[in-house]
């Protein structure tokens, strides 16, 4: 046998050149992205298509920025309580006390606006009456044993009678409140846009991270999932489901101030009105309903979705009788292509 034909014992592979690695597809960056986040790419779908059809409806109120910036002025109240909503559905529970708490929050910043106190303090109150809130709604699920759909539904009603009951249907303006730098801060103007869509911005980001990067995310995708197992991982699962019905409480007591400042008035039935939408927006969103999974960033394109059917709708030319329809249409067809996108494993 000539040389030529002689393997090479020295070099791998009999002296051939060693093949390259074989990965998998998703080992590719773009191709992992979209697979990781697969349920929110879906409803920033159903939304760009939403969006192109109300376009071509009527392509003039669709090109114009008064159309978005009204729609940006009310968009961040939904943000700031569907986000924490999602840790909550992720959790294996609901929560559909937090309209009442918006109200009940928002009612305590009024008050002490109204009695000549600084809106930063009045803020502070409002933030510490829903943590408050959350965490006697949360005590009432967790150690009270309740079901969370029956005991938070009950919180509401009575919750919202007791506003009605104290103010018998009369409301808060705080006029004063446009000149204060609270106002300036949390809801004015910067370079056309409405403060507030940034502290909304910021506030999604945030809870993405806490939601994705941080212990207490894993915690409670954990406890939604299994949370035997999560107790048997030293996951003190009660405080965890604590925890999620205090964020929900702190998120609709931001939402509630910032519809204050908004409005410059408080109503009896401040809250009342999102109950149905902010659901809509964490499913429609990819967040599923039987726990362990969820995404922040589905949940805030939900919102965005939501916030503009109504507007598209009527800007379309179509009678306000339609929204309603179309509500129930987008929410189906997107919980239809989400079940399509993601197989449920529970």
């Amino acid at each position: 046998m000539s040389k030529t034909m002689e393997p090479d014992l020295q070099s791998p592979l009999g002296g051939k050149a060693a093949r390259p690695e074989w990965k998998h597809p998703s080992d590719h960056w773009l191709r992992g992205f979209v697979i990781d986040n697969r349920a929110a790419l879906g409803t920033l779908a159903v939304f760009i298509i939403m969006m192109a059809a109300f376009l071509i409806a009527n392509p003039t109120v669709f090109t114009t920025w008064y159309l978005y910036r009204s729609v940006l002025t009310t968009l961040p109240v939904a943000l700031f309580v569907v986000v924490p909503l999602v840790f909550v559905v992720t959790c294996g529970e609901i929560d559909l006390s937090f309209p009442a708490t918006m109200g009940f929050a928002s009612w305590v910043f009024a008050l002490v606006v109204q009695a000549g106190y600084d809106p930063f303090l009045g803020i502070a109150a409002a933030i510490l009456t829903g943590t408050l809130l959350g965490f006697l709604v949360g005590s009432l699920v967790v150690y009270g044993g309740l079901s969370s759909l029956i005991a938070t539904l009950g919180m509401n009603f009575l919750l919202r009678g007791l506003i009605q009951i104290i103010n018998e249907g009369r409301s808060t303006a705080l006029t004063g409140l446009s000149d204060s730098w609270a106002y300036t801060i949390f809801s004015g103007q910067a370079w056309g846009f409405p403060v507030q869509v940034f502290w909304a911005l910021a506030f999604v980001i945030l809870s993405a991270m806490l939601y994705n990067r941080h212990r207490f995310g894993a915690q409670v995708r954990v406890v939604g999932d299994n949370p035997d197992s999560a107790q048997q991982m030293g996951i003190d699962v009660k405080r965890v489901r604590v925890k999620v019905f205090i964020f929900t409480g702190i998120g609709a007591a931001i939402a509630g101030t910032f519809s204050v400042m908004i409005n410059f008035t408080w109503w009896p039935t401040a809250g009342d009105g999102y109950l149905l939408p902010v659901l809509a927006s964490v499913f429609v969103g990819g967040t599923p309903t039987w726990g362990g999974i969820g995404t922040v960033a589905g949940g805030a394109i939900g919102a965005v979705t939501v916030s503009f059917i109504q507007t598209g709708v009527v800007a379309a030319g179509l009678s306000g009788f339609y929204v309603q329809f179309f509500n129930g249409l987008i929410i189906i067809l997107s919980l239809l292509g989400h079940k399509w996108n993601q197989a449920r494993y529970r």
